[in-house]
């Protein structure tokens, strides 16, 4: 039995699809069985956020109680902020678990986890040394930074000394944990297991550009609008955040909110590229991996882990939207790109498998 630990965030997104895809891989692939023992931020006040983050944790015999309820060998704990903490951690050992840490970002040093502030990649807090989040405000509010950045000081180690074996979705992800001076040492790399994987891609030569994703400012909409224009290519745009506001209403671009995965599926059948235009170091890249998997060629930036998952040809740097429109028009419906990608994917969740089993044994 493989426990998972998580604790949800106010607006899901590609971790929480992460999650469920790694049970599954463990269920279906590895042929053991898996529960989720979860909490969500959305029902934990601010109040009690804080004196978990402070705390390092709230009520760790809860997992202790999961283990022993549920007989598990592996504690797989993903993001631990703010219910659970280091304590959870400790707790889930205590009781005879093995602990594996999935570092789906870069939250045990980056209040925010993404490395980006203000517009522009940021990495000025290092090891324990969180005050330039603090001073840069980087969780919105004074009291906020200041919880966050007392609490990633304060616990970055316990929690480091209360895992087993880490895990990272990809080498780059590894590299940046280092440079930032995370006590992470040796962390595996297990690719994001993608469950659905198409037997054959059929890009339309002629479809619209799709760009699926958490509309932030650091997933570079305003990028990809720019490209669309330059090319001429109408852009379908889907998911929610605050970038919508922003650009509604542009000439060519279609909106269509929050899709779930079939819904998402049909809009891919009909597009001739997906667009993953980010401005930040992405630690893996689900847009670009889950548009692969569904056989649409992607045009993405040069950052983060996107050069281990997309070909060298359909890289662009980030933030130029001529190199972008280039790029696009020259990928749009080709079908050799887009096999290749489905190849990579099929190549990914086999190194998934393979590693994940070990890091279990």
């Amino acid at each position: 039995m493989i426990l998972f630990v998580h604790n949800r965030y106010r607006v899901t997104g590609g971790e929480e699809r992460a999650v469920s895809n790694l049970m599954w891989l463990v269920r279906e692939q590895l042929g053991e069985s898996a529960e989720l023992f979860d909490r969500d931020s959305a029902l934990l006040g601010r109040a009690r956020a804080a004196a978990g983050m402070l705390r390092g944790g709230l009520d760790p015999a809860d997992v202790s109680e999961a283990v022993a309820r549920t007989g598990a060998r592996v504690v797989h704990a993903h993001n631990i902020h703010p219910a659970f903490g280091w304590r959870a951690l400790a707790a889930a050992r205590d009781a005879g678990a093995r602990v594996v840490l999935q570092l789906h970002q870069y939250r045990l040093v980056c209040a925010v986890g993404v490395c980006f502030t203000a517009g522009a990649e940021c990495t000025r807090c290092h090891a324990r040394n969180t005050l330039p989040g603090v001073r840069h405000r980087c969780r919105g509010s004074n009291a906020e930074a200041l919880v966050y950045g007392a609490s990633l000081a304060l616990w970055q180690r316990r929690i480091a000394a209360s895992v087993d074996a880490f895990v990272v979705p990809s080498h780059f992800a590894a590299a940046r944990l280092q440079e930032l001076g995370a006590p992470v040492l040796a962390p595996h790399v297990v690719p994001h297991p993608l469950r659905e994987i198409a037997e054959r891609a059929a890009p339309q030569p002629d479809g619209y550009a799709l760009f699926a994703g958490r509309l932030e400012p650091e997933k570079g909409l305003d990028t990809a609008i720019a490209a669309c224009k330059i090319a001429r290519v109408p852009l379908v745009v889907a998911g929610i955040g605050s970038e919508r506001q922003r650009f509604e209403g542009s000439p060519g671009v279609t909106f269509v909110g929050q899709l779930g995965e079939p819904e998402l599926n049909r809009l891919r059948a009909g597009a001739g590229v997906a667009l993953v235009p980010s401005k930040f170091a992405e630690t893996f890249g689900f847009a670009a991996a889950e548009a692969m998997a569904a056989g649409l060629p992607v045009v993405a930036s040069r950052i983060g882990a996107l050069p281990e998952l997309v070909p060298s040809d359909c890289l662009v740097p980030p933030d130029d939207p001529r190199a972008m429109a280039e790029a696009l028009l020259r990928t749009r419906g080709n079908l050799g790109i887009a096999e290749e990608g489905l190849e990579r994917m099929r190549e990914s969740l086999s190194t998934a498998r393979t590693t994940l089993a070990s890091v279990y044994s």
